[in-house]
């Protein structure tokens, strides 16, 4: 549909505590791939919700010119529904099956419509998402979490959609589903509306849309222009705040040597009338003139010394805040030689099936490593973590664990109490901890004033998952080994540096789960694992 689009007319929108997150904002998008990029927090899958129709602005308006689709980051569906139910098409296959019987009720027919080919749409659509087999009957509890997603995406495709929006759609997916995505994506010809931290799938979008302080800036080109306009506007700006402080500067020593003046041509003058002899009357007059002639020249300065300084503050307003977490976390230190974690022939049965090759796998943690655990969808790498934590009891194989805590960081962000407050939240993980202690952590995990007091509920991801960390890395006692699964998953880029600089900090061991090899990178790993058609080896 090639006028399909979105338009939003002055929203507002605020979270029942008062906290704002949209005011009077308004923006149009259009037909083609628009990449929706901000800051955590700053509002992106709040404003797609309100698109969506799942929440209601306090004001304004949204138009949706087409048939909508929405993918959520995360998905409310219970694990015993089948593919066929999350995929919308049940009723219409037990109609197919039940003429195709010999029953020939009129209520079949009505239900069908004009669906009759809907198995073969299915299947043609799992097969270019890359889930050709999995079965229509297939509960949902038996796929993976990447696997989830790429049918959610699979389910909005099929209503097809003439706009389509999708919040973090990668999240959870391996690198050939993530390629087979792209690929679907650059297939759809609506008004596609992406929020996403991933570079590949933004660099392939016809243009990147900012939410900056309750604006949205468009510009054309995939995420690395974007990339190089921002730094060009960053630099600009920086120049801007270099220019404005010298003229501060400049103000400044300009008063400072007008009122040099003035003391001394007063100075001078008086002297001048006392030589002369003149009058007291008189004196006072030339005084109060010569005193007036100072005031309006000191006057001229200070406006322009205003004037220098506002220009500094808006310079330093333009400057996008980039903020660091700045950590030490010496209690989670662990010794070299320590053996955390030590499992040998562990397997796992779902119904009949074992999830990993005969003989299970061995997995051995010791000391401080940095290991990454990758594998394809599907492979178990979500399991041997929950196996390590203790969640699941192996079906066979030995186990053994160190004294000492630990932490497991899920794909679903659910260790907090989402009606708690984040205060209250490190209050309950670190007791001891004195209340002006506790604020002064959660300022540097950037929870400042009243951030810190926000529900859990009310966060987005990256606050959330920076929330979570506050609490599990301080915990009491501290972690010694740390199971992340797929963390970068809610972030974005700046939010991921910042997890970055936190686990630089931890000194204990940990196990990261993730398909994002530029975070990867910059982990400093130690050890990598790949887990593949049952078997767990260190790649050569």
């Amino acid at each position: 549909m090639p006028d399909a689009s979105v338009v939003c007319s002055a929203l507002s929108f605020a979270w029942p505590d008062g906290t704002p997150v949209l005011a009077g904002f308004s923006c149009a998008v259009g037909a083609g791939r628009t990449g929706l990029v901000a800051p955590n927090g700053a509002g992106k899958s709040t404003l797609l919700k309100l698109i969506a129709g799942e929440l209601r602005s306090a004001a304004g308006t949204v138009t949706v010119d087409g048939v909508l689709g929405y993918l959520p980051q995360s998905l409310p569906l219970a694990g015993d529904l089948t593919v066929a139910e999350v995929l919308g098409v049940a009723p219409v296959l037990a109609a197919l099956a039940a003429i195709e019987s010999g029953d020939a009720a009129e209520a079949h027919f009505a239900t069908i419509g004009t669906d009759w080919d809907v198995e073969e749409r299915t299947r043609a659509q799992l097969d270019r998402l890359g889930l050709g087999d999995v079965a229509l009957d297939r509960r949902l509890d038996t796929l993976s979490g990447g696997q989830v997603v790429t049918l959610g995406l699979a389910a909005q495709l099929l209503t097809r959609p003439d706009v389509l929006l999708l919040d973090e759609p990668t999240n959870n997916l391996d690198g050939d589903a993530r390629r087979t995505l792209y690929t679907a994506l650059d297939d759809f010809a609506g008004c596609l509306l992406v929020v996403s931290h991933d570079r590949a799938l933004l660099d392939r979008m016809d243009r990147i849309a900012e939410l900056d302080r309750g604006e949205l800036r468009t510009y054309g080109g995939g995420f690395t222009d974007w990339e190089a306009a921002v730094r060009a506007e960053h630099e600009a700006v920086e120049r801007d705040v270099r220019t404005a402080e010298q003229q501060v500067k400049r103000e400044k020593r300009e008063r400072q040597l007008a009122r040099e003046r003035a003391q001394r041509k007063s100075g001078n003058a008086a002297r001048t009338v006392q030589d002369a002899g003149l009058p007291k009357i008189v004196i006072g007059k030339l005084k109060r003139r010569a005193q007036e002639s100072a005031g309006r020249a000191d006057d001229v300065h200070a406006d322009r010394l205003d004037g220098a300084r506002t220009r500094l503050q808006e310079a330093e307003r333009a400057l996008r805040d980039d903020q660091a977490i700045v950590l030490d976390l010496p209690g989670t230190a662990v010794p070299a030689g320590r053996t955390v974690f030590a499992g040998e022939g562990l397997q796992l049965r779902l119904g009949e099936r074992a999830l990993f090759a005969e003989g299970g796998v061995d997995l051995t943690i010791r000391g401080p490593e940095r290991i990454a655990l990758t594998g394809g969808n599907g492979a178990g790498k979500s399991s041997l973590l929950r196996l390590v934590t203790g969640d699941l009891t192996p079906d066979a194989g030995e186990l053994r664990r160190a004294e000492g805590r630990v932490a497991h960081l899920s794909q679903r962000l659910d260790l907090l109490d989402p009606d708690r407050t984040v205060a209250e939240a490190l209050a309950d993980t670190s007791p001891t901890m004195s209340a002006a202690d506790r604020m002064n952590l959660l300022a540097r995990y950037l929870f400042r004033g009243s951030r810190a007091h926000l529900p859990v509920r009310a966060l987005s991801g990256g606050e959330r998952l920076r929330a979570t960390l506050a609490c599990m890395l301080h915990a009491e006692p501290a972690p010694q080994l740390l199971l992340l699964d797929e963390p970068t998953n809610n972030l974005d880029l700046v939010s991921v540096a910042q997890l970055v600089s936190a686990l630089a900090a931890y000194r204990g061991a940990f196990v990261v789960v993730s398909h994002d090899e530029r975070f990867l990178a910059e982990l400093a790993l130690t050890r990598r694992l790949h887990l593949a058609s049952g078997r767990l080896h260190e790649p050569r």
